[in-house]
């Protein structure tokens, strides 16, 4: 079974004195489901589960009244001795609660209630057009948390690597000397098969029992005709079409020298009046993280970013591999990772990056000034190059060399080296961009 964060934050909600009821958001497949219901087992005498997708019957239970009594009444009726409600042992499951705004609303009358906890997950919550919002959202009565696809550290425990081993790679880190050559080429070879594997729980799982990457593909590609399915099943019958074309054309998008997302390329001749919209639905959906370009590079970098010039980059990683062409991810595998300009580098770190939590900024310049990344690491605005290939950071050692300009005096070099430094640039091998947190 694959350990996973969520786990953590659960019992610390769960452990928290008069804790609210609790929304897991995340996109499809994630692994939102598993997760609940194995910590509901472990932790609840009484377990109450009801999926509004599988059985839409349940949501009946909702359009009445909402006080807790009436609705542990009908749930009782309903669900026989599948329902038990004991205060203080009883956990309520509510599954794709988007499907069911009303129990979405209910969550503030269990809150004052107090007797029974509340989990709900949602894959599609917040989705503008999904057509399914509740008359009045419980603010102020929820806990809201984001579950992404297993991380590039869950992927490590998956594979065997303890967290003593983890603690190493800090010490390394920390101490800027390089990584013993046997584990340093042990990492490599794992991010490698992160990078064609992402994090999809059902991909990560066959690929830990089987290592059978044909069958790894087959499951990230179910993927990804069930998110375009979605597409075409949820969406405002104007955005359908639209909503489509923005997403099979996140890797032409990225394969251009400049990166930057640009309308005209999903059609030629649209615009963002025509397209943005849509692209807020694949966003909200979980499947895409933007990556916004800085103005200037000085902390607090979200109030430096230009909101209507971005990047985009695919959420999972293994998922963005699977849109290529048949052969890449055995490309990958073998370390070529040169095509498409750098795109996979770039979306692996971004996937790294984001699961961590961390918003994606990047700085570019008309004058021809570029850096991949910009992050806050260790309280500073610090500068991220990625490198596929043993490349010239000549944009960063520009921005280096004029702080009074930039105000920078840190980067970090991403890419198949082990760590060393060279003045003002620390350069990492790229498995350890996971332990760039700010602290």
């Amino acid at each position: 079974m694959l350990k996973r964060k969520i786990e953590q934050k659960l019992m610390e909600w769960k452990n928290t004195e008069n804790h609210k009821p609790l929304i897991i958001k995340g996109c499809r497949q994630c692994g939102k489901t598993f997760s609940v219901l194995d910590f509901a087992r472990k932790n609840y005498k009484n377990v109450v589960y009801l999926n509004f997708f599988e059985n839409p019957d349940y949501a009946a239970v909702f359009s009445g009244s909402l006080e807790v009594d009436n609705i542990v009444m009908m749930l009782s009726a309903l669900m026989g001795s599948d329902a038990v409600f004991e205060s203080g042992n009883t956990v309520l499951i509510l599954d794709e609660i988007q499907e069911c705004p009303e129990a979405r609303t209910a969550l503030k009358f269990f809150r004052i209630d107090g007797r029974y906890d509340v989990i709900g997950t949602g894959s599609l919550l917040g989705v503008k057009g999904y057509g399914k919002e509740p008359k009045s959202i419980p603010v102020g009565s929820e806990t809201v948390l984001d579950m992404y696809p297993l991380d590039f550290e869950e992927f490590l425990w998956a594979n065997g690597i303890a967290d003593s081993v983890i603690d190493f790679l800090k010490g390394w880190l920390e101490k800027e000397e390089p990584v013993p050559e046997a584990l340093h080429n042990r990492m490599r070879q794992l991010l490698l098969q992160y990078a064609v594997v992402g994090g999809m729980p059902d991909a990560v799982q066959t690929f830990v029992d089987t290592k059978q990457m044909d069958q790894v593909l087959q499951i990230q590609r179910d993927i990804i005709r069930s998110y375009e399915d979605d597409m075409v099943k949820y969406a405002e019958r104007k955005d359908k079409s639209r909503i489509k074309e923005c997403f099979q054309s996140i890797p032409k998008q990225l394969s251009k020298e400049n990166k930057k997302f640009q309308y005209s390329v999903v059609k030629k001749g649209s615009s963002a009046a025509q397209y943005a919209g849509s692209l807020q639905w694949i966003e909200d959906a979980g499947i895409i993280i933007r990556c916004y370009n800085l103005s200037i590079t000085e902390l607090p970098l979200d109030g430096n970013a230009e909101q209507d010039v971005f990047k985009v980059y695919m959420q999972d990683c293994g998922l963005f591999v699977s849109m290529l062409e048949d052969g890449t991810q055995y490309d990958i595998l073998q370390g070529k990772l040169y095509a498409y300009k750098g795109a996979i580098f770039e979306n692996l770190v971004a996937d790294i990056f984001g699961k961590m939590g961390r918003k994606l900024y990047y700085f570019h310049k008309d004058s021809g000034l570029e850096v991949d990344f910009v992050i806050r690491y260790k309280g500073q605005c610090t500068l991220v190059e990625v490198k596929a290939a043993t490349g010239n950071t000549k944009s960063t050692k520009t921005i280096l060399n004029h702080p009074e300009k930039y105000h920078v005096n840190s980067a970090i070099k991403l890419g198949d080296y082990n760590v060393g430094r060279a003045g003002m640039i620390l350069t990492l091998p790229l498995y350890m961009a996971f332990l760039l947190k700010d602290r």
